[in-house]
């Protein structure tokens, strides 16, 4: 196992989805002097809006307007990135939470989840992964990505089948990865955040138990990150219910596992 310092100094960072919600925070708490920012989003007004806030704090900061479904760009895009910079740490953060309120929008809503959900993902780390690993020797210092996937990734939920089982792709890959290039020197983290303020979070009505704030969010991770943790999962209480619930009894599963108060497939979450 090696240290946690080979991870702790990151100078070049990678972030997906930085326009908003978490990827805003993470790009605003790396933001410093002699740190160099490649972050990317859809809005081009608010990804700006971010880099300009990264660069009056001393970053160097460049951003990319594009889509992480977008195969053949993401890769050019990351290579580029890593020409001019070695990249150290690269955030896989984009993500949706989409939802089916009728059984004929179920299909459209799982589909489109995994494909920016979980491709995108595969369109992020694998050519980090790639130009981290052209590197040598092994073991590398200060080569790590990070997925994002959620504590609703640790068990099917029936309030949300889509966005639930992409993220638990994304855990059950990054602990893959984790094992696969630990040789390599390449740290690999999934993040399991609970309920954050953001975009995502803003409109709902249902209840949303331990709600944080994106910027503790971006601290807990960072912290998580700089210790090469396998997992960061957060806030606390989160983590234990999701230990208890990948524990229980299937019956008790059957009685827990259902939508909050309406008979609805998932509950809105454009």
């Amino acid at each position: 196992m090696f240290s946690s310092r080979r991870y702790s100094n990151p100078r070049s960072i990678l972030i997906t989805g930085a326009s908003s919600g978490i990827g805003r925070a993470l790009a605003l708490h790396y933001a410093a002097p002699g740190i160099t920012l490649f972050i990317t989003g859809r809005d081009q007004r608010r990804l700006e809006d971010v880099a300009e806030q990264c660069r009056s704090v001393g970053a160097f900061a460049s951003t990319w307007v594009g889509d992480v479904t977008d195969e053949s760009g993401m890769k050019g895009w990351i290579t580029a990135c890593n020409d001019k910079q070695l990249l150290n740490l690269v955030i896989a953060n984009a993500g949706v939470a989409l939802g089916a309120t009728e059984v004929r929008e179920l299909h459209r809503a799982a589909a489109d989840s995994f494909n920016i959900n979980v491709n995108g993902v595969f369109n992020t780390v694998h050519p980090a992964l790639e130009v981290m690993s052209a590197r040598r020797a092994y073991p590398l210092r200060n080569a790590q990505v990070a997925v994002m996937s959620s504590v609703m990734g640790y068990a099917g939920m029936a309030r949300s089948p889509a966005y639930s089982s992409s993220k638990a792709a994304i855990k059950h890959y990054g602990q893959a990865l984790r094992g696969a290039f630990r040789g390599m020197g390449i740290g690999v983290s999934v993040i399991c955040p609970g309920y954050v303020s953001s975009a995502l979070t803003a409109g709902q009505t249902s209840n949303m138990p331990f709600l944080i704030g994106a910027d503790k969010a971006a601290d807990i991770i960072a912290n998580g990150l700089a210790q090469n943790k396998a997992r960061i999962t957060f806030p606390w209480q989160m983590v234990l219910l999701t230990r208890l619930a990948i524990n229980l009894p299937g019956f008790l599963v059957d009685r827990l596992n259902q939508p909050w108060g309406v008979p609805k497939l998932e509950d809105e979450k454009r």
